[in-house]
C-alpha cells in the first residue's frame, strides 16, 4: 500500500499471518515485516517476528544483528548467555510487554518456564539501522526523524491517521511504515525540512479500552538510519 507522505504503509493482522514451523520443530515464527522487501535472513536490514516457542533449545546466532525480545503470552522463557566476547548473562523473560536487547551473535540457551510462550522479536543489522522496542499508552506520532517503523496493538482500539482515511486498530493488528525517499538518500543526506516534516506526520492514538482490561498499550517500534 502506498501512502503519499509514508511512501509504503502495510497494515497486518497477526492472526492472519503465516506462521512457518521451525526446521527443528521447537517452535514457529511469523515474519510481521523485513526491509528490504524479500530479503532473506542473511540479506535483511531489520526485521520484526513474533515466534512460538514450544521446547527448550539454543536460540540461532546472527551475526552482526542487534536483538530486542518481550514476552507476548504465556508462562516464559530463561534466557542464559554463555561466557564468551559478550560475556556470560542470564534473563527471565517471564513478565509480558518488557523488552530485553541482546547481541545477536551471543550463544543463547533457551530453557521454559511452563508450557509454549510467544515473544515479539526485533532484528537491526547493526551498524544500518537504529532504533528501539517501546510498549506505550500514550498517541505516539510516524513523522521524522524516523525512516521506519512498525506499530502493533497489545490492549484496546487504537486509532491510526485522521479524516477519511484513518483506521482502526484492534488487538493484534498493527502496521509497518518506511519512507523509501529517506532510505534512499540515507541518515546524512536527510536534512530537517519544519513544513515537510508537519506534513508528514501520521498520528496513532489510543480510543477505546475494554472493560475489565488494562489500558489502551502499543508495542511501539522507530527506526532511523544509523549514523
Amino acid at each position: 500500500m502506498l501512502d503519499e507522505c509514508l511512501n509504503v504503509v502495510e497494515f497486518f493482522d497477526r492472526a492472519q499471518v503465516a506462521s512457518v514451523p521451525w526446521k527443528n520443530g521447537g517452535g514457529s515464527t511469523r515474519e510481521l515485516a523485513c526491509w528490504p522487501l524479500g530479503a532473506g535472513m542473511d540479506g535483511f536490514e531489520w526485521r520484526v517476528s513474533v515466534a512460538t516457542i514450544a521446547t527448550p533449545g539454543p536460540f540461532s546466532a546472527f551475526a552482526g544483528v542487534d536483538r530486542q525480545i518481550m514476552l507476548l503470552e504465556g508462562d516464559g522463557v530463561h534466557l542464559q548467555s554463555a561466557p564468551g566476547l559478550h560475556g556470560g548473562w542470564a534473563h527471565t523473560l517471564d513478565q509480558r510487554w518488557r523488552p530485553f536487547a541482546f547481541a545477536g551473535e551471543a550463544p543463547v540457551d533457551c530453557s521454559m518456564l511452563g508450557g509454549t510462550s510467544t515473544d515479539f522479536n526485533l532484528m537491526l543489522r547493526r551498524g544500518v539501522w537504529a532504533g528501539a522496542l517501546q510498549v506505550v499508552q500514550s498517541a505516539q506520532s510516524v513523522a521524522a526523524p524516523h525512516s521506519a517503523g512498525l506499530c502493533l496493538v497489545l490492549a484496546g482500539i487504537w486509532r491510526w491517521g485522521l479524516g477519511e482515511a484513518a483506521r482502526t486498530l484492534a488487538p493484534g493488528q498493527g502496521a509497518w511504515w518506511v519512507r523509501e525517499s529517506d532510505v534512499a538518500c540515507g541518515a546524512e543526506m536527510r536534512h530537517p525540512n519544519p513544513d515537510r516534516d508537519a506534513h508528514s506526520l501520521t498520528p496513532v492514538a489510543p480510543l477505546l479500552q475494554a472493560e475489565g482490561e488494562c489500558p489502551p498499550t502499543l508495542a511501539w517500534i522507530a527506526l532511523h538510519r544509523a549514523s
